[in-house]
């Protein structure tokens, strides 16, 4: 199955204990994928997963392929980025593995990289390509390398919009899906032919979201172009801070979820950030 349409990546909920709040997790998978969501994502970056002990994450990967499971049809990426960590899980659809960050070893080795990484996978892999956190950038000649490889079905692109970017797009290989990464971004990337999103922003407005993704898929600029306008300054609103401070800030405020907590070095997010995504929510 190559991933398309809209992802959330999900968020560890906190209780007031400080402890994982499974019961509302679940909930919020619930509650995305039957406002229009064609699936989630467990354990990205947006999940908190390097704050969570390993039978936590192992419980959030459990709890949310449970839900997938009750929803025929939709997909489910699981964080993973190494050999140690890509593992058979009933349901998946792939592995979000992100490029190898810091080291910037460059385009040849990220290629190595992910080919080993794909030999060794029971799942296809998505690979996560965000050069302003891994430090590593990529040509559109090397993800078209990236995606001739054997088991790799697809990217998340949050590299913003460059020249190698409008290359990529103007001519996809078959059967590789352009996830757009970057949510401010996500609908000129769409408007220039990618397949879908993987949106932290999509916890809230979630149907707002994949009405913007159907709608470019469609070809229906009309109604994509002042819908992505509006979801665009409320993504802004929302990545005001360091991810996913503010997602859950205004989850909390919604009453979906137990407490605003994230963990450290996380810090919750502000009194006016939280008011700014609010406003821009009610108008979203």
């Amino acid at each position: 199955m190559t991933p398309t349409g809209l992802y959330v990546p999900l968020v560890t909920p906190f209780d007031a204990a400080g402890g994982v709040a499974f019961d509302a997790l679940a909930t919020l998978a619930r509650e995305v994928l039957a406002a229009g969501a064609a699936g989630l994502v467990a354990l990205g970056t947006t999940g908190e997963p390097q704050a969570l002990a390993p039978d936590e994450r192992a419980k959030v990967l459990d709890t949310i392929a449970g839900i997938h499971a009750e929803h025929p049809g939709t997909g489910l990426l699981v964080g993973a980025d190494s050999e140690a960590e890509v593992r058979p899980l009933a349901g998946v659809t792939a592995a979000l593995s992100l490029v190898p960050p810091f080291l910037r070893p460059g385009e040849e080795a990220v290629v190595a990289h992910f080919a080993r990484l794909a030999a060794a996978s029971p799942v296809p892999l998505v690979v996560y390509h965000v050069p302003y956190r891994t430090g590593q950038p990529l040509s559109a000649a090397t993800l078209r390398r990236l995606a001739a490889l054997p088991g790799v079905v697809g990217i998340k692109h949050a590299a913003g919009i460059d020249a190698d970017t409008v290359d990529l797009l103007a001519d996809v290989p078959p059967d590789f899906a352009v996830l757009g990464g970057d949510d401010v971004f996500v609908s000129p990337l769409l408007a220039m032919g990618a397949h879908g999103g993987i949106l932290a922003s999509a916890h809230l407005a979630t149907a707002s979201y994949a009405a913007l993704v159907a709608a470019w898929r469609a070809g229906d600029a009309p109604r994509a172009r002042p819908l992505g306008h509006r979801l665009a300054a409320l993504s802004a609103a929302l990545f005001a801070e360091p991810n996913p401070a503010v997602v859950k800030a205004v989850l909390h405020a919604q009453g979906r979820i137990p407490t605003p907590a994230v963990r450290p070095p996380l810090l919750p997010a502000t009194p006016n950030s939280i008011s700014s995504a609010l406003a821009h929510l009610a108008r979203a």
